[in-house]
C-alpha cells in the first residue's frame, strides 16, 4: 500500500500512521452546505479496499472512536468493443454512498447510483437514517 493513491481525492496529511490510512478523504465534498455545522467532525479515518473488484469503504471516527462518517463505492467495469478489435473498459454499473452522523445521532445519507453505467443517468438521493449504512 505504500505509495498508493488517495481513494477520495489527493489530500496527503504528513507522515502515514497506518498502512490502511494513505490519505485523509475529503469527507465534506458531497455534504450539502446547510448541513455542515450539524455534523460530527471525524478525527481519524480507516480505508478498507476490495482487491478483486473496484470497491472501497472509508470510515471516519470521532474523538471517542465512534463512527461519524462513512463513504463507499462500487464499480462494475466490463470490456467493450465497437469494432470487435479494440477493447476498452466501460462502466456498466456504479454505486456510491456518503453518510455523516449528525449532532442529534441520526445519519444523513447521500446515495448515488449509475444503474446503466456510462450510458444512463445518475440517480442521487439524500435521506435521514437512524443507523450508519452498512
Amino acid at each position: 500500500m505504500t505509495g498508493a493513491p488517495c481513494i477520495f481525492g489527493k489530500v496527503p496529511q504528513g507522515p502515514r500512521q497506518h498502512p490502511d490510512q494513505p490519505c485523509r478523504p475529503r469527507w465534506q465534498s458531497h455534504l450539502p452546505a446547510e448541513w455542515r455545522g450539524k455534523t460530527v467532525v471525524p478525527q481519524s479515518f480507516r480505508v478498507y479496499r476490495e482487491y478483486e473488484v473496484p470497491a472501497r469503504r472509508v470510515v471516519g471516527r470521532d474523538r471517542l472512536g465512534e463512527p461519524c462518517f462513512c463513504a463507499c463505492d462500487y464499480r462494475l467495469i466490463e470490456l467493450r468493443s465497437e469494432d470487435d478489435d479494440d477493447l476498452y473498459p466501460a462502466l456498466t454499473y456504479g454505486e456510491s454512498l456518503d453518510a455523516w452522523r449528525l449532532l442529534d445521532g441520526r445519519w444523513l445519507v447521500h446515495r448515488r447510483l449509475q444503474p446503466y453505467g456510462d450510458e444512463g443517468d445518475l440517480v442521487a438521493a439524500l435521506s435521514l437514517e437512524e443507523r450508519m449504512p452498512r
